[in-house]
């Protein structure tokens, strides 16, 4: 596949899901959106499930790049934390793919990818790439509290430590994603956040 081409299916996809549900979504459109021949749609994809398993996993990782992001704030843990809740709320709410992968909540206009490894018989490498596993819900909720703690702790803290910032994290997480269910209202995720937790010391900042 020419380079660029996998961004551009991808990107086309996207843009398709934006004005109809992905059951109305049609190969032969995408392909002709990105400029490509419908069979090299099929090699890179193997199928509409492929390329709707590759479409949730890059919003995906487009989250958690933001979760490293927000984690990398040069300031206190509690504002660490409080960024991380807001860039939770904010990309769930601007990507309806993002907020179904972290709630489990898919309306009937998104793809449905199941969200486990799928074997594949295929020897298009691409093809296998498609097929890899996704994460469930709690799957994420845990990439993304251990990642916090990571980012709080490094990687000598000790056990006591390790375990008390995993539940500020949990704790921030969970305040994030009921705010995707209710709205926090005007002040945002990030206040709940200071107001629920206490005022971390920096020795905590690797």
């Amino acid at each position: 596949m020419m380079p660029g081409a996998r961004e551009s299916l991808l990107d086309a996809a996207e843009a398709a899901l934006t004005r109809m549900p992905w059951s109305r979504v049609r190969m032969v459109d995408v392909a002709a959106k990105a400029g490509v021949s419908r069979q090299t749609l099929y090699n890179e994809f193997g199928s509409k499930e492929g390329l709707a398993r590759a479409l949730v996993r890059r919003q995906t990782d487009a989250y958690l790049a933001g979760v490293d992001r927000a984690l990398a704030v040069p300031a206190e843990p509690r504002e660490r934390l409080a960024a991380l809740a807001e860039w939770t709320v904010t990309s769930a709410a601007s990507n309806a793919l993002v907020r179904a992968v972290l709630t489990g909540l898919w309306n009937r206009r998104l793809p449905t990818p199941t969200l486990s490894a799928v074997p594949s018989t295929s020897v298009v490498p691409a093809q296998r790439r498609a097929d890899g596993p996704l994460p469930a819900p709690g799957d994420l909720f845990g990439m993304v509290r251990d990642r916090a703690v990571h980012a709080l702790c490094g990687p000598t803290a000790a056990r006591t430590e390790t375990v008390e910032q995993a539940r500020l994290c949990e704790l921030t997480l969970r305040l994030a994603l009921s705010c995707l269910l209710v709205p926090p209202g005007p002040e945002g995720a990030a206040h709940l956040v200071r107001t629920a937790l206490p005022r971390l010391p920096r020795r905590t900042v690797p």
